[in-house]
């Protein structure tokens, strides 16, 4: 019964630090960029856009350019949220391997 304990023990113990991670991820903030850092694209943890900001030199550009622009930014910024992400679960798990785990970005 004593192994058992230990088993409940750590689950608690995992589930706690995952919900930790959970809070420091919706705290996280990127920002992606694209064209020189002409085009910047801030998201929060969770995915959500914050913020967009077109330099004035751009503005003279294509409307084609700057949505090229626009949609390279935020791509640029999902793939630093799902680094970030990454990482905090890997550190609330303690670097054990979750077969199948991806969050959901």
């Amino acid at each position: 019964m004593t192994d058992f304990t230990k088993i409940l023990d750590k689950a608690k113990e995992l589930e706690a630090k995952m919900k930790e991670s959970q809070e420091n991820i919706k705290k996280i903030r990127v920002v992606g960029v694209s064209g020189s850092n002409s085009v910047k694209v801030i998201l929060d943890g969770e995915g959500e856009m914050q913020k967009i900001e077109i330099s004035n030199e751009l503005l003279k550009e294509k409307k084609t350019v700057i949505e090229d622009l626009i949609v390279a930014a935020h791509n640029n910024a999902k793939s630093e949220i799902k680094n970030k992400t990454s990482e905090e679960i890997s550190k609330a798990a303690g670097g054990l391997g979750i077969p199948g785990f991806k969050w959901p970005l």
